[in-house]
Formats: C-alpha cells, sequence, structure tokens
C-alpha cells in the first residue's frame, strides 16, 4: 500500500506525525501538506500563482498552497506512482456537521476521490488536543480492515474523541449533522484605527441527536460518516421540474 497524507493544519503539526507514524507498519507513507495553517480553507485551488515544493528533514513534503493544492499537485505531478488511499488528518479538533463545507482537512480527503482514490479525513475532536496515541490506534484499526476488506466509493469523514483508547465505547456510523447559524462577526479596531472584523465562533448544536456525528461523540464513540461529493438535492428535482413548467 502506498498512502498519501495531507492535512490542514500544515506539516509541522503533531497530527500529520502521528498519521504517518499510524501508518508506516501498513506501507509507504508520503506527506504533502501546506507549509502553514490553511484551516478553514475548504477545497479552494491555487490558479494565480506558482506552487513552490520543499521538503524537510523527514521527507515531508510542504507546499505553499491549500490542502487540496497538495492532493491535487501530489497526484497529478509530484509522485511517480499514484497512492492507493488519501488520507488527511490528523486535525487539532472537530470535523462535525456543517463543518465539512469548510474544513480543509475534509477538502483533501475530497480531493483524492475527485482524483479516483478512497479518501479518509481524520479528527481528533477536542478543543485543544495534545495527546493523539488513541487516534494513532483508531486509524491503524481502520485502515488495516479497509485493506482486509475493501469497500466501494470509499470518503470517510472520521471523528474521535479526545479521550484515552480504553475510554471510547466504540464505533458508530453516523451522519452530519447541523448546528446553528454562526455567531456574529466580531467588530474591532487595528492599531491605527481603522475598523476590522474576525469571522464570528461557529453556531451550537443543532440538529445532534442520535445518529449525528455529534451525538457519537458526545457518548465517547468513534463516528464515522460517509460523505459524497455530489451536493445534487435530488428530492426537489421533481417539484422544481414543475414549477419551471409554469415558467414556460
Amino acid at each position: 500500500m502506498h498512502f498519501l497524507l495531507s492535512n490542514d493544519d500544515g506539516y509541522q503539526s503533531p497530527g500529520i506525525s502521528a498519521l504517518a507514524e499510524a501508518l508506516e507498519a501498513l506501507g509507504k507513507v508520503t506527506v504533502v501538506a501546506p507549509d502553514r495553517d490553511c484551516s478553514g480553507a475548504s477545497n479552494s485551488l491555487t490558479l494565480d500563482s506558482p506552487l513552490y515544493v520543499k521538503r524537510d528533514v523527514r521527507g515531508f513534503y510542504y507546499v505553499n498552497g491549500t490542502p487540496s493544492d497538495c492532493v491535487h499537485l501530489a497526484i497529478t505531478g509530484l509522485l511517480d506512482e499514484e497512492p492507493n488511499m488519501v488520507i488527511s488528518g490528523i486535525n487539532s479538533g472537530a470535523n462535525l456537521g456543517d463543518d465539512v463545507l469548510y474544513s480543509g482537512t475534509v477538502a483533501a480527503a475530497m480531493e483524492g476521490r475527485f482524483l479516483g482514490c478512497p479518501a479518509i479525513a481524520f479528527s481528533l475532536a477536542g478543543e485543544k488536543p495534545t495527546d493523539y496515541s488513541a487516534s494513532i490506534l483508531a486509524v491503524k484499526k481502520i485502515v488495516k480492515s479497509l485493506i482486509e476488506n475493501p469497500l466501494d466509493d470509499v470518503l470517510f469523514n472520521i471523528n474521535i474523541p479526545d479521550i484515552n483508547y480504553d475510554q471510547i465505547k466504540g464505533f458508530k456510523v453516523t451522519r452530519l449533522g447541523n448546528r446553528h447559524k454562526s455567531e456574529p462577526a466580531i467588530e474591532t479596531f487595528d492599531p491605527k484605527g481603522r475598523k476590522v472584523y474576525w469571522v464570528g465562533p461557529v453556531g451550537a448544536e443543532q440538529d445532534a441527536g442520535e445518529g449525528t456525528d455529534f451525538h457519537a461523540i458526545r457518548t465517547q464513540h468513534i463516528s464515522i460518516t460517509p460523505i459524497q461529493i455530489d451536493l445534487t438535492r435530488h428530492n426537489s428535482l421533481t417539484p422544481l421540474s414543475q414549477w419551471v413548467e409554469g415558467i414556460n
């Protein structure tokens, strides 16, 4: 197996080092990650400036681009052979519900799936996680199981509770929950007295009952959510077609 690893926290993050450690015993590991924190980058690609690739003493490649840039560049130009699997993370903090729309961690996995590879995004669901030991065990177990029992069309968003592994109560297949709308933007002033704004905090849990990724984390389970790239709202196609008939 050849694993391509990326993230949105940057190549120096403890999460991607933990991810590489988890997978080294299962196959070849190549890391291509942003040169800085790109949290919230979503699926953006850099189209108006060149991408530079450098390599650190560990052999990790780092790029002056987004998580999607890293995976796209790795598969379409940097690597001599395509990876068997793209794995993103381990993100510092949860990616639950609506978070997947903004997450660079999830976007890196999506880019891998766009380009034909099974892909997984891993996140450690804590405020400021520092201990990745439970995540390493979870990653090993999940990836090893996928190697031994392959599934079709793999694009998973996986969140792991920030607790000791022996406290985790198991794995749950979940759907994405929802948050309330984000908190208001924060207005302040820079040192020269100019008005500036900070994006406000994410909204609190809203649709977070049993069966959601929020509920799984709250009950100390590992949440495995299958996601897809098709954003079409299929149940609206028929009523929308009828509405368009009225226009015609």
